[in-house]
């Protein structure tokens, strides 16, 4: 994988696949829950009731999607998850250890990377890595090897003698992944990532995440990105206003929608206007329709249609991400419909004020 900040450049790649720190082999791997919550609930001073007694479950080695819009109680969680909130009633067991008698056992399971970024900006990596693995008790010796491989992990070992705050904003990201990983825990725990990274570098810091997911790490990712959460995540929670909304694999949660809108690309000019039974569709131009198709239908029986009347297809994509538009109609189902995007319109034009 191209190193994800710096273009035209092999710099602090390390190996051509770097490896990250591994805890038991294949053969001897089974599931265990890595994290069990049973009627979690946080109610704050102010009588601001954070949590309602959620369930959640998430199995070793899964990559867990918890998202939720602003004051879901996404942040309370993991803040008790993590010992830095305490909670209100519940249980908490991370691999087996209870929260309330074997916090510190709790701790050594668990890596963090917060959305702000934390890190010594007058410290080279080296030494951030090396004080980090010396928190967990982990010996010089030690903690030098795991801050080597961590750091070739994450394309950062060349770098490993710079000052942080000489690091492209990517580069931080990595190295705060590195940081959580450096003492070998099994579950990661990614508060918004890939925040204020560019595209490119954000599609690079997916290849690494789901690198560290296939070694065995199970991971929990709150993002604001949905299009990130429905291309790494196999399970997703919801939550809103404090409760569950949705938990599922993430196939199944996306069959709740009850139709899918998708734009089709024509390899011929067709006649707009042209019907096809069963289906909605609106003509953009001669080379191009929007299709909607209903739960009771697949895509496949519309390409059917198109077939019978000689029509080719070039392309085909979704109008909108699909977990965004769930989201919505679960998280805000009072929310008008925005009007359609048409390429070029004043929608997708940037801010003014940002540019």
């Amino acid at each position: 994988m191209a190193s994800p900040t710096r273009r035209g450049t092999n710099k602090g790649r390390g190996s051509a696949k770097a490896t990250f720190l591994c805890r038991t082999g294949a053969a001897q791997w089974k599931p265990v829950d890595a994290l069990s919550l049973k009627g979690l609930a946080k109610v704050y001073p102010n009588g601001v009731e954070a949590l309602k007694g959620i369930d959640l479950t998430v199995r070793e080695g899964e990559f867990y999607a918890l998202l939720g819009p602003n004051g879901a109680g996404k942040t309370t969680a993991i803040g008790i998850i993590t010992t830095l909130v305490n909670k209100t009633a519940g249980k908490v067991h991370v691999y087996g250890h209870d929260l309330d008698t074997h916090p510190g056992a709790v701790k050594k399971c668990i890596g963090v990377t917060p959305q702000e970024v934390n890190l010594n900006m007058f410290e080279k990596l080296l030494p951030t890595m090396m004080h980090q693995a010396g928190y967990f008790g982990l010996s010089p010796r030690q903690a030098r090897r795991n801050a080597e491989k961590c750091l070739r992990a994450v394309r950062l070992w060349d770098e490993r003698n710079m000052l942080t705050r000489t690091l492209s904003g990517g580069m931080k990201r990595r190295l705060m992944i590195a940081r959580a990983m450096v003492h070998e825990p099994k579950l990661l725990i990614l508060d918004e990532p890939t925040a204020g990274v560019d595209i490119e570098i954000r599609r690079s810091m997916w290849d690494l995440l789901r690198e560290i997911n296939e070694r065995g790490v199970t991971i929990i990712l709150t993002t604001h990105y949905l299009e990130e959460a429905e291309h790494l995540c196999r399970r997703i929670a919801i939550l809103d206003r404090g409760e569950i909304v949705v938990e599922d694999r993430m196939e199944r949660v996306l069959r709740q929608l009850p139709e899918q809108h998708f734009v089709i690309s024509l390899q011929q000019a067709a006649k707009p206007g042209q019907k096809f039974a069963g289906f909605q569709v609106h003509w953009r131009s001669r080379y191009e329709m929007e299709v909607e198709v209903p739960a009771t239908r697949s895509l496949n029986e519309f390409f059917e249609l198109l077939n019978v009347a000689g029509i080719q297809v070039l392309s085909i994509r979704h109008k909108t991400n699909r977990l965004e538009e769930l989201f919505v109609r679960l998280t805000m189902p009072d929310l008008p419909k925005l009007p359609d995007r048409e390429p070029g319109s004043a929608l997708e034009q940037p801010d003014a004020a940002k540019v």
